[in-house]
């Protein structure tokens, strides 16, 4: 059975290709004013905290699931998962990518905004019976945990920030 620390050991070494990508989202170029003025080359988007969910698949799951990402919804042990944590209001982008098949870099990505999640997960969940929520539920194999999966395509066009 695969632990969240095995699973985050896994995911981690993703980190420094995904800390490249999203600076070319979260980072950009100031008005000309902020440079002649105030020294400034580079501007982080909000000053405040910028808190970013990353998930990273294997390759196989990028040729079956091309337009599916997942949320955890559960883990044996009790734990609060990805899925609660967002619809607390918790985290503000969500970088979710598929490795290649070496597993050192990522084929496919695409960052969503979670504030958009959060507004269509809200609009869904209202038009379902009660205690039913949107997405697929499904099984690793291991038991280890479950997820909801929800296609890209479903959601409103302004939840996919970039994507390759």
């Amino acid at each position: 059975m695969s632990t969240w620390q095995a699973d985050k050991r896994w995911s981690d070494r993703f980190l420094p290709e995904i800390k490249s990508i999203l600076g070319l989202y979260l980072i950009g170029e100031p008005p000309h004013e902020e440079d002649a003025e105030r020294n400034t080359d580079l501007m982080v988007l909000r000053m405040e905290a910028v808190r970013i969910g990353c998930r990273v698949r294997k390759h196989g799951f990028l040729v079956r699931y091309p337009d599916e990402f997942t949320i955890r919804t559960t883990r044996p042990s009790g734990v609060k998962t990805e899925l609660g944590k967002i619809i607390e209001g918790w985290g503000d982008y969500f970088m979710y990518g598929f490795c290649d098949e070496t597993e050192r870099d990522l084929e496919a990505w695409f960052l969503g905004d979670l504030r958009v999640f959060r507004r269509w997960f809200a609009r869904e969940v209202s038009k379902l019976d009660k205690g039913k929520y949107p997405g697929m539920v499904k099984t690793n194999g291991d038991n280890s945990s479950t997820f909801r999966a929800f296609s890209v395509s479903q959601l409103p066009a302004e939840f996919v920030i970039a994507r390759k």
